[in-house]
């Protein structure tokens, strides 16, 4: 089975996000088998952003995309094909997110994929909301069910 894992910063507490992410891990339990990796929140140190992407450094594996403000913004579709295609090139795929202050640029080149989602900014919680929803999204459009319209 396909294996996915969103590595993220910080930890979920409001019960409306951690019942939406719930969900989307639910239903992409049909597709791969998925994992969500919390790293500590640095918010108290001067260098959050430079601690936090050593700490993502370290646990970045198999295909890795890196959501970022700067990366190459995709339609659902663009994004679900980049999800299939990375798993010619390994059996796990990475969704990274990274803390409300951004990642370093080591992060951004160690990345295999860069993906903004707009030139919005969304708090790094609520992303990862909208990352699991876009994952399964992206499972459905090339599973070819008709979640995506």
């Amino acid at each position: 089975m396909k294996k996915l894992e969103l590595l993220c910063v910080g930890k979920i507490k409001e019960d409306y996000l951690t019942a939406g992410i719930a969900e989307y891990i639910k239903r992409l339990g049909k597709f791969c088998d998925v994992t969500v990796t919390e790293l500590p929140d640095c918010r108290d140190d001067g260098r959050a952003a430079a601690t936090e992407s050593a700490a993502i450094l370290s646990r970045m594996d198999g295909f890795k995309i890196l959501t970022d403000l700067r990366g190459k913004v995709a339609s659902s579709e663009e994004f679900a094909s980049l999800i299939d295609g990375a798993y010619l090139h390994s059996p796990k795929v990475q969704v990274i997110i990274g803390g409300s202050r951004g990642v370093t640029d080591e992060v951004r080149r160690a990345a295999d994929a860069v993906v903004s989602f707009g030139r919005m900014t969304f708090p790094h919680k609520l992303m990862r909301l909208i990352v699991a929803e876009q994952v399964y999204r992206a499972f459905t459009i090339t599973g070819g069910t008709a979640y995506h319209k």
